[in-house]
């Protein structure tokens, strides 16, 4: 732990100290500084760097245009035209295209290397005049009464450091950096999950303009997903309930193989395949802060949520949340009076688009929401909203609000239609949650204790 107030070379002051360089941080590092701003922006690793998480929406692409990055991100994307959904239950699959969706404008989207496509988006940052500091963490945070933001970090060479800033972006990802030492964070009470992925090479794809597109393939325990990449690999992984992975009985490359046995068109894909190196395990467990702003600062991304990605939301709520919290940081910065109204608009935009988002995700592997997705049909155009919203249309006030009022109406119907299956699904998504909870309780007390914040935060 550091001292608490370690000064080798005094206060480094700025405007706004960010925390954290993936999407988010990056995204709202580059637009403050491209306001003429004072960001420093730290990030604990050194990029490029391996980050899950490649599929994109259509509706990042008006983000990248407004950063400037459009035609880079072109350069290393694979075009993703759609998404298949394939269902053993229903033995079929459907695709689903964007250009199908309500708003026409935004027909494709990417899959990206996360190591490339986050590089590229802090190195933007950096050219746009924010001060970007790689391989330092942040340590502790004070919040002192009298105003101000003061913060520790230490390199990776054991440099300790000191910064005082106006305003504090959290953008440090699922390690909740301000979350966790203000005792905001709490797990999701409706969704836990884990995972567990890995990379191939030799994997066969779809055929055509689908070569680039998701596929998502339902099984028992969860769902599994397949993302070609640019250069060949594609990213392939399982989302399942917490005590599925306690059934492991081999080591844990064997159980994902075991788990992607259990989708054969999937399957069928990967016969001439190679993993590359051993799969990986994580605890995506599902988790909301209780807060997202103060007016000395707020929470963009991963560390204020996390989400199960069934819809691929990861990236597209991360730059979004930045753009939303722009004019909010610069009310508190300018018009302190006032921080208090822009700040809350922003948590409530923010709230708004991952409420949308969620409530079809904690029902996604339902036998009635799997019935809708495999016989969809366009009456009252509610087909075309449900693309529009999985294109990411769930900020402002958009037509297909009342399509998916619709669409909501027509999942509580189908779901009375097959109660029986119904209730037990709930059932188990009950015991998943529950059983999510005490993992993540024996993991609280088996973790070292965490730095405290200091000032008022403490």
């Amino acid at each position: 732990m550091l001292p608490e107030s370690p000064k080798p070379y005094g206060d480094a002051l700025c405007d706004v100290l960010v925390i954290g360089g993936g999407p988010a941080g990056s995204t709202i590092a580059a637009l403050l500084a491209e306001r003429g701003r004072r960001v420093t922006l730290l990030e604990k690793d050194r990029h490029p760097r391996f980050h899950i998480g490649e599929s994109l929406l259509p509706l990042n692409l008006p983000l990248f245009e407004k950063l400037g990055v459009k035609e880079e991100i072109e350069r290393i994307g694979m075009l993703k035209y759609g998404v298949e959904f394939i269902s053993p239950y229903h033995d079929k699959s459907v695709m689903f295209d964007f250009a199908d969706a309500w708003d026409k404008d935004f027909p494709y989207s990417y899959q990206v290397r996360r190591s490339e496509f986050d590089d590229l988006l802090l190195r933007n940052a950096a050219a746009k005049g924010a001060t970007v500091i790689e391989g330092t963490r942040a340590t502790a945070v004070e919040l002192p009464p009298e105003g101000g933001i003061f913060a520790t970090s230490r390199s990776e060479t054991g440099e300790a450091r000191r910064w005082s800033a106006r305003f504090l972006v959290d953008a440090s990802g699922r390690d909740t950096f301000l979350a966790s030492r203000l005792g905001l964070k709490q797990r999701n009470r409706k969704h836990g999950s884990a995972a567990i992925f890995g990379h191939f090479t030799g994997a066969r794809r779809l055929s055509g303009n689908a070569a680039g597109n998701i596929s998502i393939c339902w099984f028992d325990h969860g769902w599994i997903w397949f993302i070609p990449l640019s250069d060949g690999t594609t990213s392939v992984g399982a989302v399942c309930r917490p005590q599925y992975l306690k059934l492991r009985r081999s080591d844990i490359t064997s159980f994902f193989l075991e788990t992607l046995a259990t989708c054969r068109p999937l399957a069928d894909r990967l016969v001439e395949a190679e993993l590359i190196g051993p799969a990986t395990t994580t605890g995506n467990y599902s988790y909301r802060s209780d807060r997202l702003a103060d007016e000395r600062f707020l929470l963009l991304g991963d560390a204020f949520a996390f989400i199960d990605p069934v819809f691929s939301t990861g990236v597209y709520l991360a730059m979004m949340s930045a753009f939303l919290g722009l004019d909010a940081i610069e009310t508190a910065l300018d018009r302190p009076a006032q921080a208090a109204r822009a700040l809350q608009r922003f948590e409530s935009d923010v709230r708004r688009g991952i409420d949308s988002f969620s409530w079809y995700i904690y029902r996604m592997a339902t036998p009635a929401m799997r019935d809708l997705f495999m016989g969809p049909r366009n009456y009252f155009r509610i087909e075309e909203a449900v693309l529009s919203f999985l294109a990411g249309d769930v900020f402002g006030r958009s037509p297909i609000q009342s399509r998916l009022f619709l669409f909501k109406l027509l999942y509580y119907f189908t779901s009375m239609l097959r109660l029986p299956s119904s209730l037990q699904s709930w059932r188990m998504r009950r015991q998943n949650v529950r059983v999510a909870r005490a993992v993540r309780a024996r993991e609280k007390t088996a973790r070292r204790p965490r730095a405290e914040v200091g000032g008022d935060g403490r």
